[in-house]
């Protein structure tokens, strides 16, 4: 009898290569799509990944996520601006959506042996014990929105695309003809569709407010703006402050709906803190140099990390800039560059 891989799909390129590539080790594949939010955009992913289960001659299954979609990843995206934070809402909707709800109907379910997505990842297991590895395609770091997934998760799931380039599972997708061939790369944010921007998403769902722009060093107004939760550090367009150097977002207060602003290099700082950690891979010491992320699109840089009362403390051994409250600080073996864990900024 034929072991069961249920496939999360999107329609999109990276997930229809992954149900054709596990087809083709001989699994049954099955496609699963969640549906995350009631749109015409939501309604669209459905009706493409339908189109690629045929073409591959699968079961597919839409499940409806919509209600933990909206609690867990959009109520808490607005509530973290709200807050003055700027969140990461892919990691929570993979740990409490894809490794949650339709990992739980998929393996109870469906009786999958295996879960996959299409994430460029690579799960090793050694020892009974599962590490989470970077893919072959080196502009893929996916393991950054992956450090919430436990030990029981890792055991269950694959990652068929570790051993690919992007360009590969693109002539694999035109060499079978799939309706996914020519899809382009999907949005960071899905259920903020273009035309529609974050800036008008959040203009639209809180309350936009005057407030003061104030230099961080001098504690002068510089200017005004139309509230504090439109504004990230680092940020430096948008401001809209003539002055004799450029300004960058050092900092917000969302109380007083300040916006701090000054020169980039103050936004300089060798010591992060995240909270609300997970480890993927808990080290067997409290204290260890490892290499570490404080966003996504940055290379991973060298710190002493402390791991300790549910807090990862990462002391930079070369400063780094724009530390984001409610960005994720993802840690990685510094040796073999295995997730670690990670947990979500606070300083």
């Amino acid at each position: 009898m034929k072991k069961i891989a249920v496939v999360a799909m999107s329609g999109g390129l990276d997930s229809s290569v992954t149900a054709l590539l596990l087809q083709q080790e001989g699994y049954k594949v099955i496609g699963l799509t969640g549906m995350m939010f009631n749109s015409p955009a939501s309604e669209t992913v459905v009706k493409n990944a339908k189109s690629v289960a045929d073409a591959l001659n699968i079961e597919h299954y839409v499940y409806d996520a919509s209600k933990t979609f909206k609690a867990k990843v959009m109520d808490n995206f607005l509530e973290c601006y709200r807050c003055g934070q700027t969140p990461n809402p892919c990691i929570l909707c993979n740990k409490y959506v894809k490794w949650g709800e339709l990992f739980d109907f998929a393996i109870n379910e469906l009786h999958a042996d295996v879960f996959a997505t299409g994430h460029y990842a690579n799960i090793v297991e050694k020892g009974g014990v599962y590490k989470v590895y970077p893919a072959n395609d080196e502009h893929k770091d996916q393991l950054y929105f992956l450090y919430r997934l436990g030990q029981n998760v890792l055991s269950k799931t694959v990652f068929p695309l570790s051993k690919y380039k992007k360009s590969e599972v693109r002539e694999i997708a035109h060499q079978y003809n799939l309706p996914s061939k020519s899809s382009k790369e999907s949005q960071d944010i899905c259920f903020i569709q273009k035309p529609m921007t974050t800036k008008k998403y959040l203009l639209e769902h809180l309350t936009p407010q005057k407030g003061d722009f104030i230099e961080l060093e001098t504690g002068k107004k510089l200017g005004e703006h139309d509230g504090y939760f439109q504004y990230t550090i680092g940020q430096r367009k948008g401001i809209g402050i003539a002055y004799p150097y450029p300004l960058y977002v050092l900092g917000t207060d969302a109380e007083k709906n300040i916006v701090y602003v000054g020169k980039e290099e103050l936004s300089h700082r060798r010591e992060v803190e995240a909270k609300d950690i997970n480890l993927s891979f808990p080290p067997d010491k409290k204290e260890f140099d490892a290499n570490v992320k404080i966003r996504y699109n940055m290379p991973a840089q060298r710190a002493q990390v402390t791991v300790a009362d549910g807090t990862i403390r990462a002391e930079f051994y070369d400063p780094v800039n724009s530390v984001t409250p409610g960005q994720s600080l993802v840690i990685y073996d510094a040796q073999e560059g295995f997730l670690i864990g990670g947990g979500t900024i606070v300083i």
